[in-house]
């Protein structure tokens, strides 16, 4: 099994390339971006050693999907998908923060909770919540995008202060964070599972806020099963997830958590096959549809250069 671990491509009209943990980003002429979705994989803020076979496809095939889906919400940087695996879409200046949306209290913010924590980002947290609970509402999150290393969380109230976002810029944000989120749990209640948390990123482009990134995918996302939810709660059992979140697990079981002095364990072929598989039942879970593997077939590099120059050519 192959898998896309780095890009050096060289389109007609490129200004530079930014090349993120999962993402390689192409500049086109400072107007459009290709994202290509490769199939490297990161958790506790760094790349595993191996690639994930069929990973960026899933990616890019289920963030297309949503962002398609939810335009009538609020505008997104999206115009294409010239291959299973590259988004092309409009530049836009992005804004130093993630918006984080969380509906059950679970992964991080329950570790945080566990320990004491019952202010998250400037949000009080009700007492004697257990793991996996439902909030009475969503609750947004946020982080500033850090320069390297992890993500810090932050107040709404500081994001505004400290000019990171203006005031009215943040409650379009807000707004659209929770718009999308509810579009997002609908549709994926209609699939029998529940869209417990995920992140947004936005931009501005011309004056206006756009959705970028992508949306609703494993990376960004966590899903539990709907059947079964109540009772595994109940009883106080682990729920069944459809996210990065066991990849995590697996890290902490093998004594990773990116901290000083530990080891990042062997990434293993079978291991890397698992990892697909999971990636590729979400896919088909949440979407739907039967996943096209015959896409991965030949030289995936040079089918993505050639379909994204196809593209770019239309452009002119």
């Amino acid at each position: 099994m192959k898998a896309l671990t780095k890009t050096d491509f060289h389109f007609e009209g490129q200004k530079n390339v930014y090349h993120g943990k999962v993402r390689d980003v192409y500049d086109i002429n400072d107007d459009v971006i290709v994202m290509v979705a490769t199939d490297r994989i990161s958790a506790f803020d760094v790349i595993l050693p191996k690639g994930i076979p069929f990973k960026g496809q899933v990616l890019n095939q289920i963030a297309a999907k949503f962002l398609d889906a939810t335009t009538d919400i609020c505008p997104n940087w999206k115009l294409a998908t010239p291959d299973p695996m590259v988004t092309v879409g409009l530049k836009c200046e992005g804004f130093r923060v993630e918006m984080i949306i969380r509906s059950i209290l679970t992964g991080s913010a329950w570790r945080a909770y566990k320990e004491g924590c019952r202010e998250l980002c400037g949000v009080k947290l009700p007492e004697g919540m257990k793991e996996n609970q439902r909030f009475p509402e969503p609750i947004i999150t946020p982080t500033t995008k850090a320069d390297e290393g992890h993500d810090l969380n932050i107040s709404k109230e500081e994001i505004i202060a400290q000019g990171i976002v203006s005031a009215e810029d943040y409650a379009v944000m807000e707004d659209y964070t929770r718009r999308i989120f509810q579009r997002g749990q609908e549709m994926a209640a209609q699939r029998g599972l529940i869209l417990v948390d995920t992140k947004y990123e936005f931009g501005k482009r011309d004056g206006k806020v756009y959705l970028i990134d992508e949306i609703h995918t494993p990376d960004s996302s966590r899903y539990f099963y709907a059947d079964g939810y109540e009772e595994k709660f109940e009883k106080g059992l682990p729920q069944k997830q459809l996210s990065k979140e066991f990849v995590r697990q697996w890290l902490i079981e093998h004594d990773f958590m990116n901290e000083p002095g530990q080891t990042m364990p062997e990434i293993t072929d079978e291991y890397a096959e698992s990892v697909s598989e999971r990636y590729i039942e979400l896919y088909e879970h949440i979407t739907g549809e039967k996943f096209d593997k015959t896409v991965e077939e030949g030289d995936i590099a040079a089918r993505i250069e050639k379909n994204v120059a196809d593209y770019l050519a239309t452009r002119k």
